[in-house]
């Protein structure tokens, strides 16, 4: 399993320009908790881990009220993933350990 565990500087690519926020992760298990937070407010994650891959739900308030949906992975310090709006579509999610 890679390390996980730290922070996290990523970037979502959407139709409203890049959405920047920091993920903050300590792995239990096959279970993550943390922290995310950035321009689409700031909230406390959890989600599951499967090797270096990494799934959550989360809510945001910024710009509306909605639940997203983010996967990715953790290779070499780099993360490469998705965030999933439901309705307005998939964006890339890319970004890289910090600490």
């Amino acid at each position: 399993m890679a390390d996980i565990d730290g922070s996290y500087e990523v970037t979502a690519i959407t139709p409203m320009g890049e959405q920047k926020m920091t993920l903050t992760v300590k792995v239990d298990g096959e279970k993550f908790t943390g922290t995310s937070s950035g321009s689409m407010g700031s909230s406390n994650i959890e989600g599951t881990v499967e090797g270096s891959k990494l799934s959550w739900k989360q809510a945001i308030t910024v710009p509306m009220p909605l639940t997203i949906e983010c996967h990715g992975t953790v290779n070499d310090g780099e993360f490469d993933g998705k965030v999933d709006t439901g309705t307005f579509g998939a964006f890339p999610l890319r970004g890289k350990k910090v600490s």
